[in-house]
This record gives C-alpha cells, structure tokens and sequence, in this order.
C-alpha cells in the first residue's frame, strides 16, 4: 500500500518549496500535481521511474483510485501550503476512511510570497497586528458572518484570495464595510513567478489602475493601512527595551 505525502508546493518559484517537499519529489514513486497552477520546473526534481498524473483533468475519485493502486511513496502536489484553499480535507478523509496513511508538508503559501514581493511588513505597531486570510463569495459560499463587508470592520491587513476577477465587487464591500476609500491597496500577479507583477493604488483608483493590463485569477489583493503607512518602531529592539536575553542600555 501507499504512503501519501501532501507537499505544499510553494507560490510558484521552484526553490521556495521546502527541502522536505523536495526530497519526497525527488525520493516519489508517483507524483500527482495540481497541473493548472504548479510550475513544471518543480516536475524536475523527480526521478526517471516516477509516474507524474495531472490533477487538473482528474475528479477527486479518479486521484483515489491513482493513489489505492500505487505502491511506494504518492507525493499530492498542492501549490503555495495546502492548508490554504487547498481542497485537501476531503481527501484526508477519503484516505483515513481508505486506511491509507498520509503526511501533510507545509509550503510557502501566497499570502507570504505576496508580502515578500511588495518588501512589506503585514503587521506594524500602531497600524495592526492582525492578518485576515479571506476570499469574495464566488461559486464557493462564504458565511455570511464572513463577508468581505463585516471583515472590514476591523481595518486590519487583509489578503484575499480568489477574488480579482470580482474586483469591483470587492472595492465596493470593502469601503461600505469601513475601509476609508483613499485605503492604499496592492495586487501582486503571480508572486514569486518570473512573470511578477505589482499593482499600486487606492480603493477607489485601483479598478482603474489594472483596466486592460491582464490581471487574471493568479493575483493576491492586500489591502492595508501598513502600505506605506507611518508606523511605530518594534519595542523588541529598541536600547531601552528589556527582555530575557538583553537588558535595558538607556
């Protein structure tokens, strides 16, 4: 019988995924990849003998049956960290139904890619220290107690996913919902990819700013006060800050 690795792929550049998410590529008997947005590149790290299945033209049953009659080590490639709009929880509980045992590697998700490419801290004194992972109602509901609109309320750094092509909509409830329409916002296109792109703007500049320049459904909204916003230095370095390994210099 198999034994299932579900490996966080990364956000899209080949050497952010782990070194354990590489070694079980390249250590895999079959490698089953979700083909419409992990990078090939990451398809190189197998071995010769490797069977490599595309999960793009496959239902959940059709990856099952892939999986019962493997023999040897499955890697499930997900992109950015599976836990994350990964679709992974039904097959976890296909699997332990199926008594096939199964380990999930965490990657890099999106999310952090995104902040990495904007050179940008989510979380800064005296702006906010919290970060809400959201996405807009599309074909997937979201609970009413969640909507883009009763998130805002809080203004905090919000990263939504899955929403570009809804972006109007998103603008709209974000402002109703209190964000203050000059809120600076930023859209990263395939972070971390070769083909990166940053969009600058405001709530109420932003539909204007990417008309016409291809933003698809690859791209991360942030929203946020911490986009150049002023901000209190960290108190953890600051000379006149104590803590449990350095004492207080002023």
């Amino acid at each position: 019988m198999a034994r299932v690795y579900i490996v966080g792929a990364g956000p899209g550049d080949p050497e952010l995924i782990t070194v354990k998410g590489r070694r079980l590529l390249e250590e895999a008997d079959v490698i089953i990849y979700a083909g419409s947005l992990v990078p090939k590149a990451l398809l190189g790290y197998a071995n010769e003998k490797c069977e490599i299945y595309n999960s793009a033209t496959m239902s959940l049953p059709e990856v099952l049956a892939v999986i019962e009659k493997s023999v040897g080590e499955v890697v499930r490639l997900h992109t950015g960290d599976p836990s994350l709009y990964g679709a992974i929880q039904e097959q976890m509980d296909a699997l332990r139904e199926k008594g096939i045992d199964y380990e999930v590697v965490p990657g890099v998700s999106s999310f952090l890619a995104t902040a990495a490419a904007l050179k940008q801290e989510y979380t800064l004194p005296g702006v906010t220290q919290t970060v809400i992972i959201t996405r807009n109602e599309g074909r997937t509901a979201v609970p009413n107690r969640e909507s883009l609109r009763s998130l805002a309320a809080h203004k905090a750094t919000m990263c939504i996913f899955l929403s570009i092509s809804m972006l109007d909509e998103v603008v709209a409830e974000l402002i109703a919902g209190g964000y203050e329409p000059d809120t600076p916002i930023a859209i990263v296109q395939r972070a971390s990819w070769p083909e990166q792109r940053i969009f600058r703007a405001t709530l109420s500049t932003i539909c204007e700013e990417i008309k016409g320049k291809g933003v698809d459904r690859t791209s991360m909204i942030v929203v946020s006060h911490v986009l150049g916003s002023d901000y209190e230095l960290s108190r953890l370095y600051a000379p006149e800050f104590s803590h449990g390994f350095r004492k207080a210099s002023i």
